[in-house]
């Protein structure tokens, strides 16, 4: 399974820095290939100072060895060592109208001491960050996550989306970090569903991710923006930025394991600001946003 896994995301990554590089019209993606010297690598894809793109990043690694102790205190589980794969994206785009995006798909295998595997699951989702709301873009955004869910199972869309309105939540500010969109985690083989079934699963989820984003990005890029809509954007980057470096699984993951620091922190954006007590004016489309924000709604 992890080789099919893994062929699965490099063939992925080849079709979606492709799609963006189009989209965006002048900048290409510059590759870095990485080892990590406890076991594995990546390659990581990252654009930047482009059209539409001022940053963004398409990542695949494969790493394996030993599991850290914070790890194995984490999965409550003795020594081991584990395999884990994945693609994870963000794009930061220029305009304030455009929305950020994130999507992660990964496969993580543990193994026991006679070195067969213990443990196995899939994880990953798709969410949507916007600093305006466009309610035609978040509906478009949640129905292709929902088409490529009920393709499998129609509880599939109702139960990710609810896990992701929880997930991707900023708890010490409490609102949302966007309007969301799935997120799955530990889609382990068992008597309901086999790997394959899973794998079939977070595969199709992963081949909606340009249809689900791409008309978004189309419909904005091209959209008028002055110093104030910049202002505001750059304050909600910091809002995503606390949900990076505080919540967020996968960022920690990556700290305690020794992952590659540029590909991890490849997620925050380029500029960012912090404004003391920022509060929108009531009725502006920036408190309308952050209404939203503090209240999730159904979309699809």
């Amino acid at each position: 399974m992890k080789e099919e896994f893994y062929a699965y995301i490099e063939g992925l990554q080849d079709r979606i820095t492709s799609a963006l590089e189009a989209a965006d019209g002048a900048a290409r993606f510059r590759q870095d290939i990485w080892e990590r010297p406890e076991g594995g690598g990546g390659r990581t894809r990252v654009i930047e100072n482009g059209d539409v793109f001022e940053k963004g990043g398409v990542n695949i690694s494969a790493v394996h060895g030993p599991l850290p102790e914070s790890m194995q205190k984490y999965f409550g589980v003795a020594e081991a060592d584990f395999f884990a794969c994945g693609l994870s994206l963000v794009l930061h785009p220029k305009s304030p109208m455009v929305p950020t995006v994130h999507a992660n798909w990964r496969y993580f295998e543990m193994y026991g001491p006679d070195g067969q595997v213990a443990d196995s699951w899939f994880g990953g989702g798709q969410d949507l960050t916007p600093y305006y709301l466009f309610e035609e873009d978040a509906r478009h955004f949640h129905r292709v996550c929902r088409l490529a869910c009920d393709a499998h199972d129609p509880e599939f869309y109702p139960e990710y989306k609810e896990k992701c309105d929880r997930y991707f939540w900023n708890a010490h500010r409490g609102e949302a970090r966007g309007v969301g969109g799935l997120f799955f985690d530990y889609l382990k083989p068992g008597p309901d569903r086999s790997a394959s079934d899973w794998y079939a699963f977070v595969t199709g989820v992963g081949d909606s991710f340009l249809e689900a984003y791409l008309p978004i990005v189309q419909r904005r890029k091209s959209a008028a923006w002055g110093e104030s809509e910049r202002h505001w954007q750059e304050i909600r980057r910091g809002r995503y930025v606390e949900f990076n470096l505080v919540h967020d699984k996968g960022t920690l993951f990556g700290l305690r394991t020794n992952g590659r620091i540029e590909s991890i922190l490849m997620s925050l954006p380029p500029v960012v600001r912090w404004a003391y007590d920022h509060h929108p004016e009531p009725g502006t489309p920036e408190a309308e946003l952050l209404e939203v924000l503090k209240n999730p709604r159904e979309w699809a």
